[in-house]
C-alpha cells in the first residue's frame, strides 16, 4: 500500500487573521514568529511552494526592543542608483521616524526571495500603535 503526502494548493488556504503585539518583544525574535505564521509553518497542511499561511497585524511597533547595541550601531541603507546615493540611517532613528519599517524590514529579510515572499509581504501590516482598522476581519491573539 502506498501512501502519498499531500501537496497543499493555494486555494487551499483559509486566510486566518492573528493580531501580535510587539510591546516589549524583541525584534529578531518577533520577526521569526511574524515570518512563520505567514509561511504558514504551524499549520500541518504546511506546503514550502504554496502560500498556506495566515494575515499577520503587528501593533505597538514603536514600543519594540532591540538588545545589546543595536540601536546605535545597527544601520539600514538604501541607494538610489546614482553615484553618492548611498543613505543610511541608525536602527534609533528609523525607529522614531517609521517605527513600523523596523519590523517589516526584519520580517521582509526571512521570506523567500521569488514572488511567493512578494505576496506574503503584502500580507503583513504593521502599526506604530495600538489601533488598526482590521477588526471586521476578527483576528485572533497570538503571543511571543
Amino acid at each position: 500500500m502506498k501512501k502519498y503526502t499531500y501537496s497543499a494548493k493555494d486555494s487551499d488556504n483559509q486566510d486566518k487573521w492573528c493580531i501580535i503585539d510587539a510591546e516589549g518583544a524583541v525584534l529578531g525574535r518577533l520577526a521569526t514568529t511574524v515570518a512563520s505564521r505567514l509561511r504558514g509553518k504551524h499549520n500541518p497542511m504546511y506546503t514550502p511552494h504554496a502560500d498556506t499561511g495566515d494575515s499577520v497585524i503587528v501593533i505597538n511597533a514603536e514600543k519594540i526592543a532591540l538588545t545589546g547595541n543595536k540601536l546605535e550601531q545597527k544601520k539600514y541603507y538604501s541607494y538610489s542608483g546614482f553615484i553618492g546615493g548611498l543613505k543610511e540611517i541608525t536602527a534609533e532613528k528609523l525607529l522614531e521616524k517609521r517605527p513600523e519599517d523596523l519590523i517589516r524590514f526584519a520580517v521582509k529579510g526571512m521570506l523567500p526571495k521569488n514572488r511567493l515572499g512578494s505576496k506574503l509581504n503584502k500580507k503583513l501590516k504593521v502599526y506604530a500603535g495600538s489601533d488598526h482598522p482590521h477588526e471586521a476581519q476578527q483576528p485572533e491573539v497570538v503571543t511571543i
